[in-house]
């Protein structure tokens, strides 16, 4: 069958896979829509020299498994290719989410403004600490479906984490491009994100445990805290 007629343009840019074409500059030359989402994440210097590290030795294309981390991007193999000198393609494949053993009980969630819980929660921190700490959310997300008492728990744990620290930065936004799936429906994700010079770790598990039960993907690092959050409707 011939394949000259098709255009296969469409196909690469639904793909939830990220896709750059550099030039041999490293310039973009085309990038579908989730790679202009992960821009956010990754410098286009960072993702050529990616692609030129794993290229093949001779024209063609060339898939290496490995582990990429980009913020909340992970990314399990990459494909890199070129059929000329003056042009080189790389392709990132996401790796999948685990899909959490809990089934979330809907009959039990309440519709909530995350913002409204989120500065009680903050208010209640202060009572007890004094850190300099910055607010930054997204006023126009959506109320979405929660079990306010075990969120709530969960803010609470995560920001005690955070008890000794000089100052604590949290923002609040919706990962645009990105969704999970719950129950057959796919659901919008906001990000939680607490950052500062160092954290406590004695509260990991429960934290974990606590995320788990809302479906709620946690990510720990040295100096942060991030939430991604499902906007069940």
């Amino acid at each position: 069958m011939s394949t000259t007629s098709i255009d296969f343009k469409s196909f690469i840019e639904w793909d939830n896979n990220p896709f750059i074409l550099f030039s041999d500059q490293g310039k973009i030359l085309y990038l579908n829509n989730a790679a202009e989402i992960l821009f956010g994440y990754v410098t286009k210097k960072e993702l050529y020299d990616v692609a030129l590290s794993y290229a093949p030795q001779n024209f063609g294309y060339k898939t290496t498994s490995l582990t990429l981390n980009y913020d909340t991007y992970i990314f399990h193999a990459i494909t890199v290719g070129y059929e000329n000198e003056e042009q080189i393609s790389l392709r990132l494949y996401n790796t999948p989410r685990i899909k959490s053993k809990r089934k979330i009980e809907k009959d039990k969630l309440i519709t909530t403004d995350i913002n409204i819980l989120l500065e009680a929660n903050i208010a209640l921190f202060r009572t007890k600490n004094s850190n300099s700490l910055k607010l930054l959310t997204d006023h126009d997300l959506p109320a979405f479906k929660i079990d306010q008492n075990n969120f709530s728990k969960l803010l609470r744990k995560t920001l005690n984490a955070f008890r000794s620290s000089d100052s604590i930065d949290i923002s609040l936004k919706l990962l645009f491009g990105q969704h999970v799936i719950i129950e057959g429906k796919k659901e919008a994700i906001a990000q939680l994100a607490i950052v500062a010079n160092g954290r406590y770790a004695d509260t990991d598990e429960e934290i974990r445990t606590l995320a788990e039960v809302s479906q709620i993907k946690c990510i720990l690092k040295e100096h942060s805290i991030k939430l991604e959050i499902p906007l069940i409707q």
